[in-house]
């Protein structure tokens, strides 16, 4: 019997990994002789970063960055066990968790650090940058980020434009002519799970920057900058990227990362899966476990467990989710490959007592998931 271990991170509690970890203990506990295999996965928010490198056994770097305010924080970022790929996430440098509440102001926040991050990654000589751009602090269209790569943005004088959405609008020539070079060289592959356009009621402005401290007055501001920053964009770069899928995710980044290194926007599970080589891992493999912190009816929108599905089913492998808690129509994940979900819950407790248990209760439910499976083996 051979069993596939494929599950995300439990949010605030354990890494992909140490899931990994708590499962298999509960199945050895039934029986030893059970080969169980590890493949820690992300879909390409927060922890895709320790995924991916626990998963190639590669290395997190850290690095000192410019913050969402312009301040300095520690960031990181990391290189793939094969060393050629590096993996990023832009919340690491230019996150919401990084600006305190009330000085969130997504009108004055920029992308720079973002920028630092890829240009310290091209010093390894990656050939490929994965990038998942989830939880931003910013509505800067990725100008920052340009920015840190070399892009100027000049006003009318020819002055460079300071940093955030609030600056958009004075934009009137684009400079690519000093970008960093070895950008060129590199595939940039950005985990993109939503298709906002850049500008309009669906847009960057609109939908993500009020949760970022902007009111209606500026989300209105926000987004006439979008537009004017599409249209120079378009005008000189010859680039209309407002209705790329996914332009408007994470401020607009989506845009900037396509209009000045040529990203591709891609749906981030998907990435990962290919990264890591999940099917040609499928060999021989009788049945597939995967999981994450909240199973519900978002997750069949891009979500690790939904991803592992569909490519278990694509092989006739049985699929069973663990989650830490279940909500509001989570049987719609029953259509989409999973064959069954259990909670590790097992008695009214709070959060915190839940989350700390964690671990033990992963264990725990393991153990009787993989007893009640072997029965049916056995009949």
């Amino acid at each position: 019997m051979k069993i596939l271990l494929a599950p995300d991170s439990f949010k605030d509690s354990l890494t992909a990994k140490e899931v990994c970890e708590s499962i298999e203990k509960g199945i050895k506990n039934y029986r030893n002789d059970i080969i169980v295999n590890s493949l820690p996965m992300a879909d390409g928010g927060e922890g895709t970063v320790q995924s991916l490198v626990d998963a190639t056994d590669g290395k997190i770097v850290n690095k000192v960055v410019t913050g969402p305010l312009g301040n300095k924080v520690e960031a990181f970022y990391g290189l793939l066990g094969n060393e050629n790929t590096a993996v990023i996430e832009m919340a690491s440098a230019s996150g919401l968790p990084l600006v305190p509440e009330s000085k969130r102001d997504p009108s004055k926040t920029t992308t720079y650090g973002t920028g630092e991050l890829i240009k310290a990654a091209l010093s390894h000589n990656v050939e490929k940058i994965i990038l998942g751009i989830g939880g931003s602090a910013t509505t800067d269209a990725g100008v920052g980020m340009a920015q840190a790569l070399g892009v100027e943005f000049l006003d009318q004088n020819n002055n460079e434009v300071g940093f955030g959405g609030e600056k958009l609008k004075d934009i009137k020539k684009i400079n690519m002519k000093n970008m960093d070079q070895r950008i060129n060289n590199v595939e940039i592959l950005v985990a993109c799970d939503v298709d906002n356009p850049l500008y309009g009621k669906k847009g960057a402005a609109y939908v993500y920057s009020p949760q970022k401290g902007a009111d209606q007055k500026m989300v209105e501001k926000l987004d006439n900058n979008l537009r004017h920053f599409n249209h120079v964009v378009k005008k000189q770069l010859n680039k209309n990227v407002n209705q790329i899928e996914g332009a408007g995710a994470a401020g607009g980044l989506g845009a900037g990362l396509v209009a000045f290194l040529d990203a591709e926007l891609k749906n981030g599970i998907e990435i990962i899966l290919d990264i890591v080589s999940f099917d040609q891992k499928l060999k021989d493999v009788d049945l597939i476990i995967t999981g994450e912190g909240m199973l519900d009816e978002q997750s069949v929108y891009g979500k690790t467990p939904i991803g592992v599905a569909k490519r278990a089913r694509k092989h006739e492998i049985p699929v069973i989710a663990i989650a830490g808690s279940l909500g509001k129509g989570v049987d719609k994940v029953l259509k989409k490959g999973i064959d069954s979900y259990f909670s590790i819950v097992d008695k009214p407790d709070s959060l915190e007592n839940i989350i700390n248990r964690t671990d033990k209760l992963l264990t725990e439910i393991s153990e009787q998931i993989i007893r009640t499976y072997m029965l049916n083996k056995q009949e």
